[in-house]
Formats: C-alpha cells, structure tokens, sequence
C-alpha cells in the first residue's frame, strides 16, 4: 500500500492523495490549487497519473480547493465514479458549473481589457466541462460502509466542515486509513461536531490552524460591532466569504443580531448566485445540520438575493449604509472584485474577512496591510477599513484538533497535510509534545510506503 501526496502538501489548496493497493488506485479529493502563482500554475500542469487508470475518486467535502480539479480529470480520460456524501454531491453540482463559469468569464475579461500575457487567454476549463462530470457524482449516507473497488471499503465520517463535509475512512489488505478532510469547529451554531476518529493504522490530518488558536470571543458580537461602527460612519460592509459554508453563517448571525436589536436594521445583500443556491440547501439538508427547515428559511431571508448581473452593477451605486456578502472568500475570483474596485477607495467603508487567507491571495494581501490591490490587471487603492474574525473559521485550530484526537491511540504513522509549513510543523511539534506521536509533514509529490 502506497500514499502519494499530489496536493495540499506546504500549503492548504490542491487537495489530491493516491492511494495504491495491490494493483488498485484511490484519488482522495481532487482540488484546485489556490493562491501564489507559482501554485496557480500546477493546475495547468499535467497530473503525473493518468487519469484513466484510477479505479475509483473519493471526496471529503466539495470546496473548490478538494473538488475543482474534478471537470479536468474526466475530460482527460477519467472514466469511474466520484464517491461522496450526498450534501457534497449536491453542492458540487453548484460549485462546479460555477467554477466552470469564472474561469470563462475571467478569460472572457482579460481579452476584453487585454491584460493577459496569453493570446487568448484561455479558461482552465469551462461550464460545459464542469457540466459534463456532474454524471459521475454518487452520494453515500455518513456512516454506510461501500466498496469503491474490489478489495476497498470506505465510509464517511461527518466533519463538521460544511454541509456534506466527511473524513474519509479506508479499510484494504487488513490496514485502516483515515483522511481527516477539513475539521470544523466545535460548537458551531450550525454544523454538527467532528465526529470522533476511530483507531487507525494510518493517519493524514489537516493543519489549516495548526498554529494558532481561536479567540476566546464572541463572532456575533465582533460582527455587531463591524456593522455598527461602518453604519456609524455612513459607510457599507463587504464580506467576501466562502458561498458554502461561511456565507451561512453570516446569515445565521446577521438574522440573529438584527432581532435582537444589536444592529440597525440595514439591508443585506448576497450578490452570488450559487451561495444563494447553497444556502437553500440548508433547508434541504435539514438533517445534517443544527438548524429545523424552518430557522434555516428565516436565516435565508435576511438577505435580497442578487442573482442577475445587471443588478449586481446597480448595488455599487448605492450609497447608504448596507452590508454586501459577495463570493469568493479570499478575494480570488467572482462578483466581490468588482465591488472591491468600487469600495476599496472609500474610508467609511470596511471588508470584513470572516475565513482563512491562503498566502498569495488577495484576502491574505488584504489582511497584511496592503494599500493597494492588482485587480483584473490594474491596481486599486485601499482606503476602506480591513477587518477580520477569525472566530468565525469553520476549521479546528490546534487545541481542537488534538480535542477530536481525543484518546485514541498512536497510528502506525501520521502524516500533516492541508497546512502552510509554518502551521504544518508547528501541529507536528505539538502531537510529539502533548500526545507522544512521531508526526510527518510530507512534501509535494511525496509517495510513502504504509506497509
């Protein structure tokens, strides 16, 4: 039994593990790189697999980052199912059309405006793509042992990440493997715990925060005292965030504090069709998560969907006090560039960042300090106001990955992945120090032996 890290290996974008067995190859999750160009780049390199001769994809969750790459590996001769939870499934029929439509769109621009050094510029692959994997999809209920491939049984674990979102465990040749996918936090108003892992002979474990800890705070108070502070001044919230998941939990917040009284009464606007979609999905999926269908509902209605392009456009001449939650959650793609342009100028105004930054991105440029941004290839000023809350990150820190590690017995060998090295090594040293455990960090391309 073999392990190959092709993603999320010195950085928490690319997710892609092969797994070998006696002859049989596994693709656990099948993301897109994100963030640095350097990164950006591997995704238009070829995979060193050929697509066709995996037996078998399994994903953990449906972020771009674990299932973007998905429309490319079929067009390029992958043939089989993509095994999933059927939450996960559902959100990637969103997701990856959407994906799809991005890049087309921002190829589309860059020909238009002439900034790209590529003559044409050329999307990595488009909706009819992304449309056409959609087939291979095959929900799993959390906790239903299958066998992908003769000889493998799977079954998934909630996560508690985002709707649908699972570890992934593996049992072949008499050995068990678990892939951790995303943890989220504990306590979240809306997502179930982690479930607890079970004892493996094999770990890979995400280290997103593997360096840091939460605040002890309040995000729904952090989040009254943004909004109340920007409204104060005249000015608008933007919040770029994650269309699944954090975009949800705004929602759950903002319905929150506005009946309680704790902000004015301002309009919300989710200018994003597919976190609309996936928002919907809450009510759908109503058995997954903390919420009845009826509160999932009200939470969706406190937000004026924007759906149509056209108005879009109108929003940014808007001047009074509003909150905008736009997609993408870093700042790399979609409507929320456009209203970074118009807003970032304006010091009444804030953008409010609510997730993880992935080096490299504009989110993490953001939150750095920077007074200028490059967008669709020029640069804009930054004047507006940069907030964070981290206390609002759907992923465990430190303190409660080794929580959900709980008292469960050293693996064979553990491996930390889905980090940037900082925080990667950092979770390592803690795993020694506080648990006994010889962790490994892997590096790209990395192929270990598990027997």
């Amino acid at each position: 039994m073999h392990l190959t890290f092709l993603g999320a290996a010195g950085t928490v974008t690319g997710s892609k593990y092969l797994l070998e067995i006696a002859g049989r190859r596994l693709l656990i999750d099948c993301g897109l790189f994100q963030g640095y160009k350097q990164l950006r780049l591997q995704n238009w390199a070829p995979l060193p697999i050929e697509p066709a001769t995996l037996d078998a994809v399994l994903l953990s969750h449906a972020h771009i980052d674990h299932s973007g790459y998905l429309p490319l590996l079929i067009k390029n001769g992958y043939g089989g199912r993509v095994w999933c939870t059927p939450a996960t499934a559902a959100l990637c029929r969103l997701l990856l059309p959407d994906s799809g439509h991005l890049q087309e769109q921002d190829a589309e621009y860059a020909n238009r405006k002439g900034y790209s050094k590529h003559h044409p510029a050329l999307p990595l692959y488009d909706k009819q793509d992304a449309i056409d994997a959609l087939p291979a999809l095959e929900g799993v209920a959390f906790g239903e042992w299958f066998e992908p491939c003769a000889g493998v049984r799977v079954r998934f674990r909630q996560a508690g990440h985002i709707l649908g979102a699972a570890s992934v465990e593996i049992e072949a040749d008499g050995q068990r493997l678990l892939l951790s996918g995303d943890l989220g936090q504990a306590g979240d108003p809306i997502m179930h715990d982690p479930q607890p892992p079970p004892a493996v002979d094999y770990l890979v474990v995400e280290s997103t925060y593997g360096d840091r800890l939460h605040p002890d705070s309040d995000p729904a108070k952090a989040l009254a005292e943004v909004v109340n502070r920007t409204a104060g001044r005249g000015g608008m919230v933007l919040i770029p965030a994650f269309a699944v998941g954090r975009t949800q939990t705004l929602l759950y917040h903002l319905h929150a504090l506005k009946e309680q009284g704790a902000i004015a009464d301002l309009p919300v606007f989710l200018d994003s069709p597919m976190a609309i979609d996936a928002s919907e999905l809450l009510c759908r999926f109503a058995s997954e998560n903390k919420l009845t269908a009826a509160q999932a509902r009200a939470v969706c209605a406190t937000a004026h969907y924007v759906r149509e392009r056209e108005e879009s456009i109108a929003l940014n001449a808007r001047t009074h006090p509003m909150v905008i939650i736009s997609a993408s959650g870093m700042a790399t793609g979609g409507r929320v560039l456009h209203h970074l342009k118009a807003r970032a100028g304006n010091p009444d105004n804030t953008i409010l960042f609510t997730g993880y930054q992935a080096g490299g991105t504009r989110g993490a440029a953001l939150l750095g300090g920077a007074r200028e941004i490059k967008i669709h290839g020029r640069y804009v000023a930054v004047a507006a106001e940069v907030a964070n809350i981290s206390a609002m990150s759907a992923h465990a820190d430190w303190q409660g990955i080794l929580t959900w590690l709980g008292n469960v017995p050293a693996p064979k060998r553990t491996f930390i992945t889905h980090g940037e090295p900082a925080a990667a090594d950092a979770l390592r040293l803690r795993l020694h120090e506080r648990l006994g455990w010889q962790a490994e960090v892997p590096v790209q391309g990395e192929r270990v032996q598990l027997q």
